[in-house]
């Protein structure tokens, strides 16, 4: 799965769960636009405007972390923080430094867009 946001391209290695397994199928009838915003100095997180399974359990999260957030919500990473949160999968490669910027960090609103290519 990749994430787009702000002209960037990033690859997401997708976690087991029934979230995730959800989600796939749907992006392989069309790709996920949606609206993030900066939330707490710690992540880009928006409505997806529908629900995925939730298995939620209260986990420590890093930069670069993808996790479904109420079930009907996606946070993105870029600082440490923990919650209830379903794992959806992860960026991985690259510093907290890069993720900031890569994700946009403190930039405000920001279309995202999710897609298998």
């Amino acid at each position: 799965m990749y994430v787009y946001i702000g002209g960037n391209r990033l690859p997401v290695a997708v976690a087991e769960s029934a979230a995730a397994e959800r989600l796939i199928d749907l992006l392989s009838q069309d790709d996920i636009i949606f609206t993030v915003n900066d939330y707490g100095g710690f992540e880009k997180v928006g409505y997806l405007g529908f629900e995925l399974p939730r298995s939620d359990e209260r986990i420590s999260v890093e930069p670069g972390d993808v996790v479904l957030y109420q079930g009907n919500q996606i946070s993105m990473f870029y600082a440490q923080s923990s919650w209830s949160y379903t794992r959806i999968g992860r960026v991985e490669g690259y510093s907290q430094s890069r993720l900031r910027t890569l994700l946009c960090a403190g930039s405000g609103e920001e279309s995202v867009r999710l897609s298998l290519e």
